[in-house]
């Protein structure tokens, strides 16, 4: 299987550069790696949200053998080890409560709200952070769309903020994993879905 390529993985001082909130807003949380997503297909209307539906819905069946093993390995130990449950500390530590009057007001989603395994701090029209906490991570996910005609670009920041001194013993040890094998593996499958998404599917019109 086709993997993506290593300019998949994008320079933190070229997303830096890109007019965001989140680098306001987390601009306490250390930026752990970026990974660029090529999207073709879906016309000028494409926001945001339609992105994180589909990474939502996915089928990750079709990701590698290595790649799947590695998600059910993981998923096992975390519920060994009580990894995934949720810090009871979780609401008072999420950032949702960092949010201004004007970002609630620009929300789509609801702050705080579940969506897929974490849950949204803000959704604006090209710009969506969620966020996880549990017991190895405070951890954060930022999705900003860039478009041009049908030709998009979906960023994918990763923020990780430690919650103990586990947590930079856990990120050694599943980076080898998480970028050389899991993302890779993610990133073709997610733009394989958006092809063939918009090939069968309406184009989005702007307006």
């Amino acid at each position: 299987m086709k993997r993506a390529d290593r300019s998949a993985r994008v320079d933190p001082a070229d997303f830096r550069a890109l007019p965001l909130r989140v680098h306001e807003f987390l601009a306490d949380v250390p930026l752990h790696d970026v990974w660029r997503f090529r999207l073709r297909g879906g016309g000028p209307g494409v926001t945001v949200r339609d992105v994180i539906e589909l990474f939502v819905q996915m089928d990750a069946s079709r990701i590698t053998r290595s790649a799947r093993l590695l998600f059910a390995l993981r998923t096992a130990l975390g519920r060994v080890f009580g990894w995934d449950r949720e810090d009871p500390t979780a609401c008072r530590c999420s950032y949702v409560h960092r949010l201004s009057e004007e970002d609630r007001a620009r929300s789509f989603d609801e702050p705080g709200s579940q969506r897929g395994f974490w849950k949204s701090v803000y959704t604006f029209e090209h710009e969506a952070l969620g966020e996880i906490i549990n017991r190895t991570v405070h951890a954060f996910l930022l999705f900003a769309l860039e478009s041009a005609g049908s030709e998009h670009t979906m960023y994918w920041a990763i923020y990780v903020k430690p919650v103990n001194r586990f947590t930079q013993f856990y990120m050694a040890l599943i980076d080898p994993f998480r970028r050389h094998l899991i993302y890779p593996a993610l990133i073709h499958r997610f733009e394989t879905a958006w092809r063939e998404r918009w090939e069968s599917g309406p184009v989005l019109e702007e307006g």
